[in-house]
């Protein structure tokens, strides 16, 4: 049984991987546009998640696992990486291996399909291994 308790936590927790999520868009030079389709979140969702004003802002199952997705690409590209340059630089760099045929991390994810992001976590997180 959920309680008052539990719902308070969960939005919390919700609204703080959000923010974290558009800080990590932000620096990795995402368009709003980019960021809005990643996430599926509105314009207006996204902007107030820009501001820390997620207050009101609820996600539903499948946002949250976009989170998630992306929150997991950046914990992959900082085990990857020491320099800050390749950590939030690798998702607009051009990629030749055969999923992404030349086109950057960013631009395939910045489609919003849910497949290319997940596509995409599990491409880098083998860069490293996948031992999540």
């Amino acid at each position: 049984m959920q309680t008052a308790s539990n719902v308070i936590q969960d939005k919390a927790a919700a609204a703080a991987g959000l923010k974290a999520a558009v800080r990590i868009l932000d620096k990795w030079r995402a368009t709003g546009e980019q960021g809005e389709s990643i996430l599926r979140v509105s314009h207006s969702s996204y902007a107030r998640a820009r501001r820390g004003d997620l207050a009101e802002i609820k996600l539903d199952s499948d946002q949250l696992a976009r989170i998630s997705y992306l929150l997991n690409i950046h914990a992959a590209l900082r085990m990857l990486f020491e320099n800050p340059d390749n950590v939030y630089g690798f998702v607009s760099m051009a990629n030749h291996n055969p999923y992404f045929n030349g086109r950057t991390p960013l631009e395939v994810i910045g489609t919003g399909d849910f497949a290319a992001l997940y596509e995409t976590f599990k491409r880098i997180d083998s860069l490293r291994g996948a031992q999540w």
